[in-house]
């Protein structure tokens, strides 16, 4: 079946679209706004069988996604490290707005990704709240930073500002367990992911509303690229560089295992032991972490696509 690739390059403000039909490209500048997402799907009248593509950008791209999809189109969600490695095969050097929908154009063109499935109805406002948390807890770490150091003269107003951060934080907090508590399919996942030493209450909807339906990704590889986690390795010839993170994906995911990784070490006797093996090695202190990052969310991964909870004896659910 003929289909026109389209290729979308989303920023926070606008999002680049680029058609490619016959070897040519149409391109055309959009608000990241619902009028924008209007006049989108009026411009893609004009091309037949569309099939837009996108990178998964997290919270920019979500809106846009979820619109074209409740108004029938086929749309494709794809990791920035896909992306970026067809390109490096293309050899592709410039970089703009433009050139960068195109490249997904072709993309989509050449790889013809899977179709992206919306979250699950009691996802979507989770992750809204997920968001709206992490934001809340961003201006209250501002809030605090403003705090040393202030003329005495603004103190009271960045204290009483923080009163009111730390009463909308805590309410946040509650509506995130409520909304948890009253799915049972919610519910039951994150009783799943508790069974696993080292998460903490503060993960596991973070967890919960980053991976969605986990059967969407063809196995833990998959994941941890979808998070930022896997390993990338620096070589030219003969010279081998430093393994590191990818860091292309969920940067909220990310953050979020930080700390939990650290703790785990500690206290999760299959990453305790994973990580004893790497500093054997000689590997270092970041890489270890950021292994045992990886560790956690495909643990997490392994118990909600298994049903089964954690077991130490497995290293993933029995």
């Amino acid at each position: 079946m003929t289909f026109t690739p389209i290729g979308i390059d989303i920023a926070k403000a606008k999002f680049d679209a680029a058609a490619l039909r016959n070897g040519k490209y149409k391109t055309k500048v959009f608000q990241n706004t619902p009028e924008g997402f209007k006049a989108f799907l009026a411009w893609l009248q004009a091309f037949p069988a569309p099939h837009v593509c996108l990178e998964a950008t997290g919270r920019y791209g979500e809106g846009l996604a979820l619109f074209l999809v409740d108004h029938g189109l086929a749309v494709s969600v794809v990791n920035p490290a896909q992306i970026h490695a067809f390109g490096k095969a293309e050899l592709s050097r410039t970089k703009t707005d433009k050139t960068d929908a195109k490249l997904i154009a072709r993309f989509c063109h050449s790889q013809r990704p899977l179709l992206w499935q919306p979250p699950p109805p009691a996802v979507r406002p989770l992750q809204a709240l997920v968001r709206r948390l992490e934001s809340l807890l961003e201006m209250r770490q501002m809030e605090k930073n403003r705090l040393d150091g202030a003329d005495p003269t603004v103190r009271p107003s960045i204290e009483a500002v923080l009163a009111t951060l730390d009463a909308e934080i805590a309410a946040t907090q509650k509506r995130i367990r409520e909304h948890i508590d009253h799915d049972p399919d919610l519910r039951q996942r994150r009783d799943l992911i508790d069974t696993i030493p080292g998460l903490s209450d503060a993960t596991i909807p973070v967890l919960l509303a980053a991976l969605g339906d986990v059967h969407r990704f063809e196995n833990a590889r998959s994941v941890a690229a979808f998070a930022g986690l896997s390993p990338k390795e620096h070589q030219s010839g003969k010279w081998k560089g430093h393994t590191r993170l990818s860091k292309t994906g969920d940067a909220l995911l990310r953050k979020a295992l930080y700390m939990p990784a650290i703790v785990a070490r500690r206290h999760n006797p299959l990453i305790r032991a994973f990580c004893e093996r790497l500093k054997a090695q000689g590997k270092n202190g970041k890489l270890i972490v950021g292994a045992a990052m990886r560790k956690l969310l495909v643990l997490a991964y392994g118990v909600l696509k298994s049903g089964q909870p954690f077991n130490p004896n497995h290293g993933l659910a029995s």
